[in-house]
């Protein structure tokens, strides 16, 4: 035997190493993540034992960190006065259920990629902008979301389908705009729900048949009518709205809307219901059967009006065909028309704004005019439930562009050209003609796939896509119309003393561009490359924002010989097929070489060693003296050496030869956001010796 007071050295090493792996350190991609928050909040040094670099979280105790063997599982930093912005990386905490950032002072815009397996987020009473993220439609285990008191703003998009999960969800105080989206339906778990001083409108008719006890609403552009089952709601706050007078309409023959309440609720319940009145009830009801048996017996002849009555009469738009043809999807319809010409299709919203008097007499005329198979036929023909954007005729583009004349051109890309359309009440549209050798063996049957993915892409730096249209042979795609123009027409093509684009607008077009592009690859599903990324398809509207245009149409640069004008290309694509996220990266780089110098991607009349944009400017992107040089002349030198410095690093790392070295979009967001937080805007005046000191937040 070994004497007691002896340890073996082989005994040693084994308690060392069992030990080591007892003690194992924290996820390396949670670290990783947690160290780019750190940073991103602007490195407060009140949080104990965090770090920008490395450390071991789990272990060394960081402060607000719980962790759960070597992952951590909740982050509470609530009232800590923290700054900065919420960093790129949060969706590396797969392991995280907690995040309390709640009442700190936090800006920046909303990170499209949150933690995947999130049960509780809060980040209530700060200062965050942009759009509530599409990401929180995989989050499938939340049961809480507190966005409240922030500055958020858009339209909520269609993403509750999976969170049946989710009890709490307050996104008020913000200036979130739009319909509510039909998907909150499917929140059958939701309790409370705080949406109070927004701009939302349209109807609540989705919130009927949910569970719940605590509705605010207040103070937004809501308009119909309250539903009758929401009344009983414990808590119910509605004022500030433009409600319909009196009593709601009853809900459509067949559906189910009552709301589940609880027996619970202890002595605050309705006394029970005495057998002679369920007698009486019983008795009711057989003799309204009756009566109704005898009317649709009488009106047989008449089904359709009957229809369009019961249809209509919660002011909704939608039908159910009276035919079976193989689908029981529903089709909305929208008899109103905003332009001349333009066909009824929806465009996703519940547009209960609209006159009621104007919709029924539309609904009424249509079922006076057609028999049963007659209306069957035209909802048929009209069914496409998965297009939420409207369909024009040709006749009506034909007229609205003089038949695509020469004088309406506004360009001409690699797929077809686009024309102004022009409307006699002075509204303009875009209209894009596909050309018909963008499809293969000249056939279109891929348009109305392409059309539908289109129609879901919703972002306040993109270019929507109002309509199209799909007839005679001819595809073509209707869009927003933007007086300006493009980026390309600013930077090259237009007087540039005229219309200058000063610094800091083109920070702001830099960073409003990124932050479309990392909606394509980010927080789409499935994610889009875009493949085209140019300055010609820049539009800027008119406070001279950027939205990005031609989205969604990879299919078709696929299968042409030309792409991207010369210098946008990234040296790995000798095809289209050979493009990825990170070639739309080298992409928006070349367009921020663009916004810094002023230069052409590539001008055949600069010296040889000029000609190409990337070649030339590549070398000095990180020689300060060379910036001063390189710098766009039309801004007079009216910005500061070092936000013009920053800038050219983002470049730098954008348009690297090896795609592997390029960062995701997410991290150049990420990058142009920090700029604009650290830079502060030198403007030289040169009438003057004086000069004018701007914080880029001034900018947004």
């Amino acid at each position: 035997m070994l004497p007691t007071d002896r340890v073996s050295p082989v005994l040693a090493v084994f308690i060392a190493v069992f030990v080591a792996f007892v003690r194992a350190k924290t996820d390396s991609q949670e670290v990783s993540a947690l160290n780019v928050m750190f940073t991103s909040l602007n490195s407060p040094s009140k949080l104990k034992g965090w770090k920008s670099s490395g450390g071991d979280p789990c272990n060394d105790a960081w402060d607000g960190i719980k962790c759960d063997g070597n992952k951590v599982i909740e982050i509470q930093l609530s009232e800590l006065q923290l700054s900065g912005s919420l960093g790129y990386q949060l969706s590396n905490l797969k392991s995280l259920t907690t995040l309390d950032l709640s009442k700190n002072k936090l800006s920046g815009n909303m990170p499209y990629q949150l933690p995947p397996n999130i049960v509780h987020l809060d980040f209530s009473e700060n200062e965050i902008d942009g759009n509530v993220p599409y990401s929180l439609s995989q989050m499938n285990h939340l049961q809480s979301v507190n966005l409240g008191h922030n500055k958020l703003e858009g339209d909520l998009q269609d993403m509750f389908q999976k969170l049946s999960k989710l009890e709490s969800l307050d996104l008020s105080f913000n200036q979130l705009s739009g319909n509510l989206p039909q998907s909150f339906a499917n929140l059958t778990s939701l309790k409370k729900l705080h949406l109070q001083e927004n701009k939302f409108k349209g109807s609540i008719n989705m919130l009927r048949d949910l569970p719940l006890d605590d509705l605010n609403v207040e103070d937004n552009q809501f308009s119909g009518w309250i539903p009758n089952e929401l009344k009983d709601i414990d808590s119910l706050l509605t004022g500030g709205n433009d409600w319909s007078a009196g009593e709601a309409p009853p809900p459509p023959p067949g559906s189910n809307y009552g709301r589940k309440t609880s027996d619970s609720k202890g002595g605050g319940g309705k006394p029970p219901v005495s057998g002679l009145l369920i007698a009486g009830a019983s008795i009711g009801v057989l003799i309204l059967i009756a009566i109704l048996i005898a009317l649709i017996s009488k009106k047989k002849s008449s089904p359709s009006l009957h229809f369009i009555d019961e249809g209509y009469s919660q002011h909704s738009r939608k039908f159910t065909s009276l035919a079976s043809h193989g689908s029981s999807q529903e089709l909305r319809i929208d008899f109103g028309q905003e332009y001349n010409g333009r066909k009824s299709a929806d465009s996703g919203d519940d547009s209960m704004h609209r006159s009621q008097s104007k919709g029924a007499n539309s609904v009424s005329s249509l079922a006076i005019s057609l028999n049963e198979a007659e209306f069957a036929n035209r909802l048929k023909a009209k069914r496409n439930a998965s297009f939420k954007i409207a369909e024009f005729e040709l006749s009506d583009l034909q007229d609205a562009t003089e038949n695509f004349s020469p004088g309406n051109l506004l360009g001409h890309g690699s797929i077809g050209r686009v024309y102004r359309a022009s409307y006699p009440d002075g509204r303009a549209l875009a209209v894009k003609k596909i050309d018909s050798s963008s499809f293969e063996s000249g056939k279109s049957e891929g348009f109305s796939d392409v059309v539908t993915g289109i129609s879901r892409i919703r972002h306040q730096n993109i270019a929507e896509v109002v309509g199209y249209c799909s007839e005679k042979g001819q595809n073509m795609l209707v869009y927003e119309y933007f007086r300006n123009g493009s980026l390309n027409e600013f930077l090259h093509l237009s007087d540039r003393f005229s219309k200058p684009l000063t610094w800091n607008t083109r920070i702001r077009i830099a960073l409003g561009t990124a932050r479309a592009i990392e909606y394509l690859h980010e927080a789409c599903s499935p994610p889009l490359v875009h493949k085209n990324i140019k300055s010609s398809n820049i539009l800027l509207d008119a406070e001279l924002n950027p939205r990005l245009s031609d989205y969604g149409l990879s299919n078709f640069h696929l299968r042409t010989s030309q792409n991207l004008g010369e210098g946008y290309n990234a040296p790995e694509c000798k095809s289209p097929s050979a493009y990825t996220p990170k070639s739309d990266v080298f992409s928006f780089g070349v367009v921020m070489l663009e916004l810094l110098s002023g230069r052409c991607p590539y001008d055949p009349n600069k010296p040889r060693s000029e000609r190409s944009l990337v070649g030339w400017a590549t070398p000095q992107l990180h020689d300060i003296e060379a910036l001063s040089t390189m710098a766009d002349p039309a801004l007079h030198g009216l910005y500061p050496p070092k936000s013009l410095s920053r800038f050219a690093d983002i470049i730098a790392l954008c348009v690297q030869t090896e795609p592997e070295f390029r960062p995701p979009m997410s991290e150049v967001v990420e990058s142009l956001v920090r700029l604009v937080q650290r830079s502060s805007m030198k403007l030289k005046e040169d009438l003057s010796s004086s000069s004018r000191r701007y914080t880029d937040d001034s900018y947004f």
